[in-house]
Formats: C-alpha cells, sequence, structure tokens
C-alpha cells in the first residue's frame, strides 16, 4: 500500500443538514478544493437546504429518518457504493459554525503522521462569545472527563469537525441514529485502541437556531445519550 500523501489522498465530507438554507452554501463554498466529493444530507428540511447545496455544488442525498446519527450513516452506506472508496472522511456540520477552510489542518495529522483520527477541538481562546451555550460547555466537560477516569483519554470536546481514516470508520460499525453519534464514535476509537489527536479549531456563532443546545428537549436528549454510551462501555 502507497504511504498516504496530500497529493494520492481522496477525501469526502459528510455534512448532514436540517433546514440549513441560509448557511449551506457558505459551508460548500469555504470547503478546500482538494475534497474529492461533498456530501450533503437532507434530514427532512423544509426550507431550500436541498436546492442550495446542490446550486453550491454538492452531492445531495435525502434521509428521512430523522436524526443527526441517521443522517451520518446514510452518507457513509453512499460512499460504501461507490467504486472508489476515500481515504478519509470528514464530518462537518452545516451551520457555518465551523471554518470549513481549516479541513486542511484536520486532516494533516491522517496523512503527515499516520493518526487514525482527529477531532476539532473548540477551545475558548478561539471561540467566539455565545457559540457554544452553557449546557454544551458544561456536557462537553463532563463526557470528557468521565472518558478520562473510564478510560484515560485526552480527548477534551465531542465537536462535529472530526477527520477520519475510511478503513478505521468502517472497522467502529457506527450505530446511534441520533444525539450519541459524536462520542460514541469517540468511545469507539479509545476501545479500539485507535490513535487520535485533537486540533485546536475556531468556532463562532451558527446561523440559525441550534437542533439540539438550542432547545431544552435537544439537550436533555443529548444529555441521556451522551451518558449512556459512556457508561455502555465503561461496563463492557
Amino acid at each position: 500500500m502507497n504511504k498516504l500523501t496530500h497529493d494520492n489522498c481522496v477525501v469526502k465530507v459528510i455534512i448532514p443538514a436540517y433546514n440549513e438554507e441560509a448557511s449551506i452554501r457558505n459551508v460548500i463554498r469555504d470547503i478546500p478544493s482538494l475534497v474529492d466529493e461533498i456530501i450533503v444530507v437532507n434530514n427532512n428540511s423544509t426550507d431550500a437546504t436541498v436546492q442550495n447545496a446542490e446550486k453550491a455544488g454538492a452531492t445531495v442525498l435525502s434521509e428521512p429518518k430523522p436524526g443527526y446519527g441517521n443522517a451520518c450513516l446514510k452518507g457513509i452506506d453512499y460512499i460504501k457504493q461507490q467504486k472508489t472508496t476515500p481515504d478519509i472522511v470528514v464530518f462537518l456540520d452545516g451551520d457555518y459554525s465551523d471554518y470549513p477552510e481549516e479541513l486542511i489542518k484536520i486532516i494533516a495529522p491522517l496523512i503527515e503522521d499516520d493518526i487514525d483520527f482527529v477531532i476539532g477541538s473548540r477551545v475558548e481562546k478561539f471561540r467566539e462569545k455565545g457559540a457554544m451555550q452553557p449546557q454544551q460547555i458544561f456536557g462537553n466537560w463532563l463526557a470528557t472527563f468521565l472518558m478520562r477516569v473510564f478510560f484515560n483519554s485526552k480527548f477534551t470536546d465531542l465537536g462535529p469537525f472530526r477527520a477520519i481514516k475510511y478503513d478505521t470508520l468502517l472497522s467502529l460499525e457506527m450505530e446511534d441514529q441520533t444525539y450519541g453519534w459524536t462520542v460514541e464514535m469517540q468511545l469507539k476509537i479509545l476501545k479500539q485502541n485507535f490513535t487520535y489527536e485533537e486540533i485546536p479549531v475556531r468556532y463562532r456563532n451558527r446561523i440559525g437556531v441550534s437542533k439540539v443546545s438550542g432547545t431544552l428537549k435537544g439537550s436533555i436528549f443529548a444529555g441521556i445519550k451522551i451518558l449512556t454510551w459512556i457508561f455502555k462501555y465503561s461496563f463492557k
């Protein structure tokens, strides 16, 4: 197998999207040109998300089953059906809170240092005021604290901007359909002893209202999902 380099690396991006008509074109526009394909998974949007994503040049899939995890799984299933599979898959939200151009530094450790998984860590000094709600900040702290206690983890964030080798992604056999997707991935990385790294990234106020942290119901269910996954793997 040839060593992965910036020149021969095939990268695909999966963007779950629910009612992101105001932001999705910005996200697609700012993704570096080295990306082979941008896959937007429409998760029951009732606005112009699909039309705007298609006009911006993305491949648009439809996943009628609601849930962040369901949308990500749809994107993975699509990639599995292709003749040419990628070396790296990047997950990125469609709300423009991340800086898509930072994808280059997110994938660098996978290419240059043969790391299996990289997460963009939304560190406070690079985070716009108000970009993360108090419940998000606390939830991230609690989840990563528990991962340190149970798994000796070095994770500090559950950020959605992340890159993973395609073969590693398949071996994780991801299954969560909703709010637990990000923590499930990180727990399986830890349990299977894959190498990982965090890269500090900038984070700004999203366009529109968050479907998770922006609602009491979303925050509660996300918290329950995250804790369920952590305790499930702690006693396996």
